[in-house]
């Protein structure tokens, strides 16, 4: 009988990461991809970009708001 060979897990990248934020911020994300962000990408990593986007989002909807109400 074989013994199970143990799933191997891939440091995820900068780009990986990103990726992960961008589709938890649309909200659309299969199963299989959550999981395997789960297996890939380092926590620390995960916050400091997640922080990165909502902060670049707050702004974003505060130029767009400046633009709207000067014009």
């Amino acid at each position: 009988m074989a013994s199970p060979t143990p799933q191997t897990t891939q440091a995820g990248g900068f780009w990986v990461t990103l990726k992960a934020v961008a589709w938890a911020l649309l909200g659309i994300r299969k199963r299989e991809g959550y999981e395997s962000d789960l297996r890939k990408i380092n926590p620390v990593h995960l916050v400091v970009v997640g922080l990165a986007a909502v902060l670049l989002f707050v702004v974003g909807l505060m130029l767009v708001v400046r633009w709207v109400v000067a014009t």
